[in-house]
């Protein structure tokens, strides 16, 4: 196969893509490999730590995981679900009518995962696009103690709380290269277009001028005990 040239934005938005959503291996692929390589190979060669421990979730029942773990698993899901629909449209028609996707289909698609797992999935925010997605009281503490656990490199771990009868798992967003096409800096992360259609669609927008790898919100993730 030639060597294909990609600008580097598009390489970006690949591994991020990859890191992020696990892609599936064909079945004739670690044969051929030790056939070529004569051993199997190692298992950091294989996956990222933190990408193995969620594939390992995602494909788990949740009657064996524990709650954190069950949330991170129904966060993944929606994300995965929102992810491939919202980089299919960037791939197909552009940021432009990504933008109009995350309106029209986000909220739907979110519901529909809650309903498929049992379960409440908010995403909220202490800088909403939609105002509907702003951050109560404990959610803006929460998000907080996210940020500082990012800005002092320290690995974020999920917060569990319960009631009576309820679990709730707040995990951090964090903001990726895709992510800045909409979340950026204005005219220069994110084009003049993408900003315009941006702030006719949502006047009281707050979620823009984002880095990589910063704290945007948090998954709300409800369920029965």
């Amino acid at each position: 196969m030639p060597k294909l040239s990609f600008p580097e934005e598009t390489i970006l938005q690949i591994a991020d893509y990859m890191y992020d959503f696990d892609i599936d291996q064909p079945d004739w692929f670690d044969a051929h490999f030790n056939e070529q390589q004569g051993k199997q190979r190692p298992q950091s060669m294989r996956k990222r730590n933190g990408q193995s421990m969620r594939k390992s979730i995602q494909n788990t029942s949740t009657d064996t995981l524990n709650y954190a773990e069950r949330g991170l698993k129904y966060a993944l899901a929606t994300k995965a679900v929102l992810g491939k629909n919202l980089m299919g449209t960037i791939q197909k028609k552009g940021t432009l009518d990504a933008v109009a996707f995350c309106n029209i289909k986000a909220y739907p698609l979110t519901d529909s995962m809650s309903v498929a797992q049992n379960a409440t999935i908010k995403r909220v925010s202490d800088k909403p696009r939609n105002q509907n997605n702003q951050a109560n009281k404990k959610e803006l503490a929460y998000i907080k103690a996210f940020k500082n656990d990012i800005e002092n490199n320290i690995e974020p771990k999920p917060i569990v709380d319960l009631t009576d009868s309820k679990v709730q798992v707040y995990l951090p967003i964090s903001t990726n290269t895709m992510c800045l096409q909409c979340h950026g800096k204005p005219n220069s992360d994110i084009q003049n277009p993408v900003l315009l259609k941006l702030n006719n669609l949502y006047p009281q927008d707050k979620a823009i001028g984002y880095q990589i790898n910063e704290v945007r919100g948090i998954w709300n993730i409800t369920f029965d005990k």
